[in-house]
């Protein structure tokens, strides 16, 4: 009995939680019943949505975010100008770290080489004419690739006393190489001397077919590399100026061409090939024999130069050829005979004239400045 009575207060206690009118309003409510004419909307008193009150809301909208767009537009000014500030300061930096790996502390890495291959820093002036810095680098590299192949080092890093001086001995060379290469062009261009690309395609297809720079185009390629870090591209520069010398030192050495030409217009007459090279021949070690070669000849032979046997083996047996430049010499030959490939001929050489005195009185009239002390 005692305990159903504590029930009864706990239960009137919790119903007392709930008010009594709220209570009344739960049993009242109809949502079916209408409003009192006083709280009811009249459609008066709904907003009407018209143009005008989207392009009011639509200017209250935007008035208020006109304040952010001009510090946008600020900010987008000083991004700009940040940013050209970080590219400029770039660049300087870029053109300091060059101008010191180049001309103080005469680097020749990778990096730089190609920078010199985008921007022309020169390494001399030759006359009006700059020498790049790049056709310096593309030498030295070369004689520094080929050198560590021999040595068998690729790691070397030129600290020991021997090496230190054959790199001061590859500097100096490469610089006088490029330098003279320069007023080589300018002898060329005044003599109206030009090398084609057909020219050292020519001579690339010589060399080719004569075995010298291996027998496919891959071995070729990796003769190259290996050897002194050239593409094919770069071998076909490098042949180039080659050819280019070669026929400027014809050109300068008219006593050279008067000879030959005169010789080559005696065995046209009729004259016997081997008194010719007797009498005229400037190579003491065949002419006694009548240019006779003293050996057999094939296209693999290196001891004949490849612009000859390139002639010899177009020629028959007792044709002569025309006068041949191998920038050395002038040259003419005869094929006396051809069995099993191997040809039996006879030459005579003229020798062409040094070009070191004609550059070096070129120097006299157009000065040389360089812009490095190796």
């Amino acid at each position: 009995m005692i305990k159903r009575i504590k029930k009864l207060r706990r239960f009137k206690k919790v119903k007392d939680l709930v008010p009594a009118s709220v209570a009344e309003k739960a049993s009242s409510y109809n949502p079916v019943a209408p409003l009192p004419p006083e709280q009811a909307m009249s459609l008066e008193d709904v907003p009407q949505i018209t143009n005008e009150t989207i392009a009011e809301h639509r200017e209250d909208v935007l008035s208020g975010a006109r304040k952010y767009i001009y510090p946008l537009a600020h900010s987008k000014r000083r991004i700009i100008i940040v940013t050209s500030a970080i590219v400029v300061l770039a660049v300087i930096a870029f053109l300091a770290y060059s101008v010191a790996g180049l001309y103080k502390f005469y680097q020749y890495n990778a990096f730089l080489y190609r920078v010199t291959q985008v921007v022309p820093f020169p390494i001399a002036r030759a006359g009006n004419d700059f020498v790049a810095y790049e056709n310096y680098l593309f030498e030295l590299r070369r004689h520094i690739h080929y050198y560590q192949e021999q040595q068998g080092d690729q790691d070397n890093d030129f600290s020991t006393v021997d090496d230190k001086e054959q790199l001061a001995e590859f500097r100096k060379e490469s610089l006088d190489d490029v330098i003279n290469l320069a007023y080589a062009k300018m002898l060329a261009g005044q003599n109206g001397v030009k090398v084609s690309g057909k020219e050292v395609d020519e001579r690339v297809k010589q060399m080719r077919e004569q075995n010298r720079l291996g027998s496919s185009d891959k071995v070729f390629a990796d003769v190259l590399r290996d050897f002194w870090g050239w593409s094919i591209s770069d071998f076909k520069r490098s042949l180039k100026d080659q050819i280019l010398r070669e026929k400027v030192a014809a050109k300068l050495d008219s006593q050279a061409t008067a000879k030959a030409a005169s010789a080559l217009a005696q065995i046209k007459s009729g004259s016997d090939f081997a008194d010719v090279a007797k009498a005229v021949s400037e190579d003491p070690a065949s002419k006694v024999n009548g240019g006779d070669y003293g050996f057999g000849i094939v296209k693999s032979n290196p001891n004949v130069p490849p612009q000859v046997i390139d002639a010899l083996y177009k020629l028959k047996p007792g044709q002569v050829s025309a006068v041949i430049n191998t920038g050395k010499t002038l040259e003419i030959v005869k094929v006396e005979k051809l069995e099993n490939g191997i040809i039996t001929a006879r030459h005579i050489v003229f020798a062409l004239a040094d070009m070191t005195p004609a550059i070096e009185e070129l120097k006299k009239k157009e000065a040389l400045k360089t812009y490095v002390r190796l």
